[in-house]
């Protein structure tokens, strides 16, 4: 997956301004989440990051920057999780649960950055936005692609015109463990919450004979 683009640095080596910017986004996730966006200074972060600030105008050019940095390595983090349980020979039905139940797992351990990501993405500019946006597409295709291979396959009953929105669904179904964890986390356990929501999914998609 290719990196972030056209945040400016001063810095020649690649692999310091990787590990740089990642030292930044660590202490500026933490930041954001306590005080909020607004609310963070550069001069925080950069001490936050055991930088100069000085230093941290060598790796960025703006505190927007940053927040762009930060909501890519957050929908980047997701994705990969999320890759992990992917290309396997299962049936469609099989990997959109295993597929459903790793999205969860993966919001569920770090809900906080997730809630980060919805909260201050307004707040970037419109070409950081649109390309933060589109990262989050890319999770959302990933199950899409299995609607249309469990459609294929036969093993789904939905209507191809709805495939896109199903996997809208899902992925809000996933991302809702953090957004209403207030309310679910009382009545629920992680694994009740996968187990449930995925019985309700595929109520949905499946012959009902074979719910």
């Amino acid at each position: 997956m290719s990196g972030p683009k056209g945040i400016p640095t001063f810095v020649k080596d690649p692999r310091l301004v990787e590990e740089r910017r990642d030292q930044i986004i660590r202490a500026s996730v933490d930041l954001f989440i306590s005080k909020g966006f607004h609310k963070t200074t550069t001069r925080e972060i950069a001490q936050a990051s055991k930088f100069s600030i000085g230093t941290l105008y060598e790796y960025i050019s703006s505190k927007e920057d940053i927040l762009y940095l930060v909501c890519y390595d957050i929908n980047r983090r997701m994705r990969e999780g999320l890759e992990r349980v992917l290309g396997s020979a299962l049936p469609a039905d099989e990997e959109l649960k295993l597929a459903f139940r790793r999205l969860v797992e993966v919001i569920d351990a770090m809900d906080d950055d997730v809630l980060l990501i919805y909260q201050e993405t307004k707040s970037l500019t419109r070409e950081a936005m649109h390309d933060v946006l589109a990262k989050e597409t890319e999770i959302t295709k990933v199950f899409a692609d299995i609607l249309k291979r469990g459609l294929e396959e036969g093993v789904f009953r939905i209507d191809p015109q709805d495939i896109d929105l199903m996997a809208e669904n899902i992925v809000v179904l996933a991302e809702m463990w953090a957004f209403r964890r207030w309310a679910l986390r009382q009545k629920y356990t992680l694994e009740q919450y996968i187990e449930r929501q995925t019985r309700l999914l595929l109520s949905e998609l499946l012959p009902e004979a074979e719910v």
